[in-house]
């Protein structure tokens, strides 16, 4: 089992919570980024750590450099979120995030439509191959 995945699973709890209070109080149709700025707030006001877009260190068969990810957000480390505002949630929508947990060694993710009338029917829960066992 990652040694991450429990933490992460109990801040899914609190990140679908905070993104249902910012749902609550903007409801559908802004844009991506009110809502990624909100949950931010939302996660902070919860004294919960949360990051965007920093850069990361990948190694590609011994070339190490670093790069800026475009991920929306990083919670405590080991949850990430990827917030989207669209009329349907695409296979690469999930995919990407797959990819980015997979390259920054996260065991669990959130893609979270807002574009929903009801939230929790935008929510899908993402595991890295291999983190629950």
């Amino acid at each position: 089992m990652h040694p991450q995945f429990e933490k992460a699973d109990k801040l899914t709890h609190e990140a679908i919570g905070a993104a249902i209070e910012v749902h609550r109080i903007l409801g559908p149709g802004l844009l991506e980024s009110i809502y990624e700025k909100c949950l931010m707030r939302e996660l902070e006001i919860r004294s919960i750590k949360v990051v965007r877009q920093q850069k990361v260190q990948i190694d590609y068969k011994g070339e190490v450099f670093e790069e800026e990810l475009r991920f929306d957000l990083l919670v405590e480390n080991c949850l990430l979120l990827e917030l989207k505002a669209v009329q349907e949630v695409h296979p690469i929508h999930k995919a990407t995030l797959l990819s980015y947990m997979k390259l920054l060694n996260i065991p669990l993710g959130l893609v979270i439509n807002f574009h929903e009338m009801k939230l929790v029917d935008g929510v899908s829960r993402m595991i890295l191959h291999g983190a629950d066992r």
